[in-house]
């Protein structure tokens, strides 16, 4: 079992930043590919971001291309979503997400491709 935990949500102005972690536990994350989703009210979850196994592979949402991060420290069970240049439109809940997988390069963007998530952490971006 894996266990995430968010953190590093909050309230910050358009054009401002925030850095998300999400710490893992239970096992650890080396043999898992991990994601960034976030759900605004009203609205269904979205793919964000995804780092494979091995880290080498990256992947974000147009909406965000150039301007978040993902990263991940595996000897530390920590992945982490720095989010730069913040529009009011990037406002919601973010969640972290495991997938089990053997390949090193994986990626996965559909939520149902991922058996752990987080409880989520509120980012809201004012105008």
């Amino acid at each position: 079992q894996l266990q995430l935990v968010e953190s590093g949500g909050g309230l910050v102005q358009a054009g401002g930043s925030l850095r998300l972690s999400c710490a893992a536990s239970g096992v650890t994350t080396s043999n898992y590919a991990m994601g960034w989703f976030r759900q605004a009210p009203g609205k269904e979850r979205e793919f964000v971001a995804a780092i494979s196994w091995s880290g080498s592979r990256l992947s974000y949402a147009d909406s965000v291309k150039g301007r978040f991060t993902i990263s991940r420290a595996n000897a530390k069970n920590m992945v982490h979503l720095q989010m730069n240049s913040l529009k009011p439109e990037d406002t919601a809940v973010y969640y972290c997400a495991g997938k089990p997988t053997i390949s090193f390069s994986g990626l996965y963007y559909n939520p149902i491709d991922y058996g752990y998530w987080g409880q989520g952490t509120q980012v809201t971006v004012s105008s």
